[in-house]
């Protein structure tokens, strides 16, 4: 069986030449398997497993959840191939055990609940369309932190196992002063770093991510390399120069104006002959595929005032509006058409 959560497999299964009601109402009703995995990563159903398989009722009373529900959600899951069952006793899949276990370096369970956090806006999606407003809310003061450091700690899941491959792909040789612009937990800095030990990075994103940024620098061991400044582009420039500078998945959370606003800002700070890096889910210039940048799009609608994904034409455009030259795609391969765009400072 396949596994239904592989992206690739994911965007060819939602894309049909010829529909029927069969794969209408498998579409329809798909949000039932993205609510079992949700549910269990929030209940951390995996971890309990990996240390020794259990019974439903022996993992329930652990978890103090009720035997009738968890036995009904680890068969779901067991159907999923994510849970294997025999003789009334559950463990994890080899793949459960690699990215939903929280002991798992390749832990991706912080995304996942980045993802359910996400749900409740997208069932309000109808509204969105309506009034071309957000329609994303956070209630709390523990809401906010919960969903700010799912969202973080999501970030850094996806950049690990993206990081390293970009940093083998893209060709750093003679740049030593990298600003990572809007980057988070600084994953792809210090990826860059560790590929190219001529590199010093800074890390420039709001206040709010410090200290995680910090911590996840320490952790290894690169606080002598990579620094970290506090900072809104929108309303002040970038202190420091650079001789390239990333901007990974920062564009689709602004409108065109904030966007060039973020470029400019790029600009003033890179030395001459400096290069911006940016990664981003691009669409074609019909802005009608490929399948997840579209639908991506219709994420920012529902979080952000002006958000969107871009094409490749309006992000050269921007490029070009803010002073850039020699801008080019450059051959990576990433999963959910993402592409990063080379250009230049004169």
């Amino acid at each position: 069986m396949r596994n239904p959560f592989k992206e690739e497999e994911l965007d060819s299964e939602m894309t049909h030449s010829s529909w029927t009601p069969a794969e209408l109402l498998k579409i329809s009703s798909s949000y039932w398997l993205s609510s079992a995995l949700h549910a269990g990563v929030g209940l951390d159903v995996f971890t309990p497993l990996e240390e020794r398989p259990r019974r439903a009722e022996e993992l329930a009373a652990e978890l103090k959840l009720s035997e009738r529900g968890l036995s009904m959600l680890l068969d779901a899951l067991v159907a999923l191939e994510l849970v294997e069952k025999s003789a009334q006793t559950y463990r994890n899949s080899v793949f459960s055990k690699t990215y939903l276990c929280r002991n798992s370096p390749h832990y991706l369970g912080h995304i996942i609940r980045h993802h359910h956090h996400l749900m409740g806006s997208w069932f309000r999606l109808e509204e969105a369309v309506r009034s071309g407003k957000p329609v994303r809310n956070r209630l709390s003061h523990e809401g906010i932190e919960q969903e700010r450091e799912s969202f973080l700690m999501g970030m850094f899941n996806l950049g690990m196992q993206m990081a390293p491959k970009i940093a083998t792909q893209l060709n750093l040789e003679g740049r030593t002063r990298l600003l990572d612009l809007g980057g988070g937990p600084g994953t792809y800095a210090i990826h860059f770093c560790q590929k190219y030990p001529q590199l010093q990075a800074t890390i420039f994103d709001l206040e709010t991510t410090r200290s995680f940024a910090e911590k996840t620098v320490a952790q290894f061991n690169l606080q002598d390399r990579i620094d970290f400044t506090a900072g809104d582009f929108q309303h002040s420039p970038i202190p420091g120069r650079y001789d390239v500078a990333w901007l990974s998945h920062v564009l689709h959370g602004e409108g065109r104006s904030g966007c060039l606003n973020m470029l400019a800002a790029t600009f003033e700070a890179l030395e001459p002959e400096g290069q911006v890096l940016i990664q981003e889910f691009i669409l074609e210039d019909s802005r009608d595929q490929p399948l997840f940048p579209a639908l991506f799009s219709l994420n920012m609608l529902l979080g952000t005032p002006e958000g969107q994904a871009y094409s490749d034409q309006e992000i050269r455009e921007m490029l070009t509006h803010a002073g850039f030259v020699d801008i080019e795609p450059l051959i990576v391969d990433l999963p959910n058409s993402a592409g990063v765009i080379s250009a230049k400072r004169p």
